[in-house]
């Protein structure tokens, strides 16, 4: 009898690791399989459980990693660290923590929770000295882990009781995790929308130079009545910013890459904030002898609340308390509360015609892009009539109409083709004289009329110039603007490298802390770090 009883208990407990292993897949798929295999194997051997892998293998792998600096990101998720491994068996003993407190079995609840301690002490020391964690520092510890675990999974082998625990501690996790991306969310947004202190340094010292040198001031006024800035037969860019160093990073890389730097015209439009910082910045440094213009659109008095339906919307108070105010919906994405939207810059660029009614032809560029070709070949681009030459962005299906636009709404319905292409912002040619001609900041009001509730669009630029530009925009080469060095970090390098301009739309811009390491370098080599008050903020 006691032999078939046995012979009972083991299947049993191949179940039992069967639903255990199932379970603890939703965190970690190749965790629990290996460890659970390990302990079946050594119960029929009737052994001290042995470590699972090769410790030698590894011990071989974690001195490899311990010749570079440790990122604990990778370290964790590594198959061949130590580190993953004392998670995986940590995660499995928290689980049987709990199902040994059900059973009134403290003593092997203590047991696990002592070990499990030991783990956290050991990955956190991991994570705070950089240092991976080696075969001497784990072993004793996945050794007595391993064996408890054995022992749990031997006296509680009640399937249905461990489902349920499972089941409920996986929803309690899971819950944790969201709780965890919203968190992490919110706080990757202030982070891309806090100024850094070493910008705000340098904008101070370049605004006390402005106001310590009339030489500054009256060169710019000399310079404002230029004739280049209205010479239909150079090239003219716009860059609408109040960030002084991605400006120059783009005006930079811009003539760097010129044929002809002395034939770029660049026209920057920023707030009063920084207007005194962007005029000292660029009236101090030569650019290859490309023209510089710098406007204050608080100087631009037609555009009001009476011309402007944007303008209107942005100085609502709604609009305001929803960006800016004390109590706000924690429920709400957190992109969608970043004030850039309400930050009138950033609607400008609907307003080139009007800004600049002399010029025939412009390329618009975005803050957060570095120029890597001659970008003069676009002028002579045929656009075919249209407005706006751009790089369509649908090569992945949920880059169309229909992901940016609200089609349950007939207005929208009923004009529009929800599986259009969608194309990018951020580096545009635009032919203003078929601009004028249809008219498109005209269309450009009425969409923002028509979405004053918010009901045909969320927030951004981007939703109404699809509707304003719908049918007037012409396909430019992929290769003349390649996008997501602000958050993809998997974007093939012989891509970049022929890419004429490469974009770091995202939250993780080049100048913040929060940048990919691996796209930053392409950013960093236009700034000339010799200027003294570049040493002074940024560098130091």
């Amino acid at each position: 009898m006691r032999r078939r009883a046995a012979d009972y208990r083991r299947p049993v407990r191949r179940r039992l690791s069967y639903w255990i292993c199932l379970l603890f897949s939703f965190f970690f798929i190749l965790a629990s399989v290996s460890v659970l295999f390990i302990i079946q194997h050594n119960h029929h051997h009737h052994q001290d459980p042995p470590l699972p892998y090769s410790l030698l293998e590894r011990n071989a792998r974690v001195e490899h990693f311990a010749k570079e600096s440790l990122n604990f990101t990778e370290e964790i998720l590594s198959v061949a660290s130590f580190s993953r491994q004392l998670a995986q068996q940590m995660i499995l003993a928290k689980a049987y923590v709990v199902i040994a407190k059900e059973h009134n079995n403290l003593h092997l609840a203590w047991q696990l929770s002592s070990k499990i301690r030991s783990c956290q002490l050991l990955l956190s020391k991991a994570a705070m000295t950089g240092e991976p964690v080696t075969l001497e520092e784990a072993e004793p510890i996945i050794k007595s882990l391993t064996a408890l675990i054995f022992k749990a999974q031997d006296i509680h082998y009640d399937i249905a009781t461990t489902i349920v625990t499972m089941k409920s501690h996986i929803l309690a996790l899971e819950e944790r995790a969201n709780a965890a991306t919203v968190q992490s969310a919110v706080f990757g947004q202030l982070a891309a929308e806090a100024l850094p202190k070493s910008l705000h340094c340098l904008n101070v010292k370049l605004v006390s130079d402005w106001l310590k040198m009339p030489s500054l001031q009256e060169l710019s006024d000399e310079r404002k009545n230029s004739p280049r800035l209205t010479d239909n037969n150079l090239y003219h860019f716009c860059i609408f910013s109040d960030n002084v160093l991605a400006t120059s990073v783009v005006v930079n890389s811009t003539v760097y890459n010129a044929d002809h730097p002395k034939q770029l015209v660049f026209h920057i439009v920023t707030n009063g904030i920084n207007y005194g910082a962007m005029q000292a910045w660029f009236l101090s440094n030569d650019f290859k002898g490309a023209t510089i213009e710098v406007q204050n659109i608080e100087e631009f008095l037609w555009l009001n609340a009476s011309y402007s339906p944007t303008v209107k919307q942005l100085q609502n108070p709604d609009s305001q308390t929803f960006y800016f105010g004390l109590y706000q919906d924690v429920s709400a994405d957190p992109k969608m509360r970043n004030p850039k939207y309400l930050y009138l810059l950033n609607h400008l660029r609907f307003y080139i015609p009007e800004i600049y009614p002399q010029l025939e032809k412009v390329v618009f560029l975005d803050d957060d892009l570095v120029v890597q070709k001659d970008l003069t070949p676009l002028f002579s681009l045929d656009l075919h009539g249209n407005v706006n030459g751009a790089v369509e962005t649908c090569l992945e299906a949920f880059h169309r109409y229909y992901k940016y636009l609200n089609f349950s709404n007939s207005i929208i319905s009923s004009r529009f083709d929800p599986q259009a292409c969608a194309w990018a912002f951020g580096m545009n040619v635009f032919d203003l004289v078929a601009w004028r001609k249809a008219n498109v900041t005209a269309r450009y009001h009425y969409w923002q009329e028509q979405n004053a509730d918010g009901t045909l669009w969320k927030l951004g630029t981007l939703p109404p110039a699809l509707l304003c530009f719908y049918g007037l925009t012409e396909p430019l080469d992929r290769r003349w603007h390649v996008l997501g060095l602000g958050y993809d970090l998997n974007i093939d390098n012989r891509l970049i490298e022929s890419a004429a301009v490469i974009h770091f739309n995202g939250n993780m811009k080049p100048w913040l802390k929060v940048a990919i390491g691996r796209y930053k370098p392409l950013w960093d080599k236009y700034i000339n770090q010799s200027l003294p008050h570049l040493q002074n903020c940024v560098l130091s």
